[in-house]
């Protein structure tokens, strides 16, 4: 950071710390969604009907009368990181912002099918929150990740043992699988003809699942997952839950769909789950079953834009504070398909940041 001259670059050095403020309160992003959110802002204005004023945003929010004031800062925080969009307008003899949803605010309304807020609620609960302030210490001792050395369990035990977090967990996944089985039938609907049977290991309340069976009468659907998850769920004539163990066992099947499953574990206990599902889709003497895998594919960066790689290593990150699995590329996902026993795989990227990874006994 020094010139030839040995004195410092002042221009580098200001971009620098800039750069390291920017990392430091980074956070506040996120924090300033969720209060947004926690304050019903997106359905507000989106029930409004047309851009709102900014008094008309105040008088519709269920706040304290001495914290009207800060509601524009809120909203510059959030227009500035494209969440919500801006017009000014002029309005008794002087300008007014008014405020739009863009299309990121339209995936956090409550009644859109596609919502995102669930997961939101989940990710920044305080359970979740926590195991990061360990990070550091974690790195430390021989603790398996942050979120025991924090609480004292898996993640698994906990949400096992808590029902909020269990709730905030399945709703979190509930949602991302209604967004994603929307896509997977519009642009993959062939991988689902000439199978008779398909069980959704890891399927928590069904929401895939649901939408298989429905699209596609004459496949008997299994959601497969455990005990504490399934427990009085209802199926349909061609859907039913069933509780277990991947580990030890899954119900014989022609196909298997494992929906951001493997990123929970290491390589280690991805190979068992894998040969699991070898051995399900074989167990009939056939040879022509696959599995279904939804997962992301970390790409080589000269292959990807900066954002969306970067929430690609958030999401590994993630896996490593909560959990004990990580996010893959192409060869460290090649290496566990053909260490679990499977002969060949296809990699065709059309869900955005995930990818459908087809592997074949």
């Amino acid at each position: 950071m020094e010139s030839h001259s040995g004195k410092y670059d002042t221009v580098k050095l200001l971009q620098a710390q800039s750069h390291i403020w920017n990392h430091i309160f980074s956070f506040i992003n996120s924090m300033s969604l969720k209060c947004a959110v926690d304050l019903g802002i997106p359905d507000i204005i989106h029930n409004y009907g047309k851009p709102m004023p900014l008094s008309k945003l105040i008088a519709s929010l269920p706040i304290y009368p001495s914290k009207t004031c800060f509601i524009y800062r809120l909203m510059r925080i959030l227009i500035h990181s494209g969440l919500f969009s801006e017009e000014n307008v002029t309005g008794q003899n002087e300008l007014e912002v008014e405020y739009v949803l863009t299309d990121a605010s339209i995936l956090l309304l409550k009644e859109n099918p596609f919502s995102m807020t669930p997961f939101l609620h989940a990710v920044l609960d305080p359970i979740l929150i926590k195991p990061w302030y360990h990070l550091s210490v974690w790195f430390k001792n021989d603790d398996p990740t942050p979120f025991e050395k924090t609480h004292g369990m898996t993640f698994w035990d906990y949400a096992g043992l808590d029902p909020n977090l269990n709730h905030l967990f399945n709703d979190a996944m509930a949602s991302d699988a209604r967004f994603v089985s929307s896509l997977l039938i519009e642009k993959y609907k062939e991988s689902f003809q000439g199978f008779e049977s398909l069980v959704d290991v890891g399927g928590g309340t069904g929401a895939v699942g649901k939408v298989i069976a429905s699209s596609f009468p004459q496949l008997e659907c299994i959601v497969f997952d455990l005990p504490h998850v399934v427990t009085g769920l209802q199926g349909s004539d061609n859907l039913k839950y069933v509780g277990g163990n991947m580990f030890e066992a899954i119900p014989p099947t022609d196909a298997i769909l494992l929906k951001w499953i493997l990123h929970d574990w290491n390589d280690e206990d991805c190979v068992k789950i894998l040969k699991k599902c070898r051995e399900a889709i074989t167990s009939k003497g056939k040879h022509e079953g696959k599995v279904i895998i939804i997962e992301m594919v970390i790409s080589d960066k000269e292959k990807r834009d900066d954002k969306s790689v970067e929430t690609q290593l958030f999401f590994d990150m993630e896996m490593m504070a909560l959990v004990s699995g990580k996010e893959r590329n192409e060869k460290e996902w090649a290496n566990l398909i053909f260490f679990a026993g499977f002969s060949h795989y296809k990699i065709t990227p059309v869900l955005g940041l995930r990818s459908i990874i087809d592997i074949y006994p």
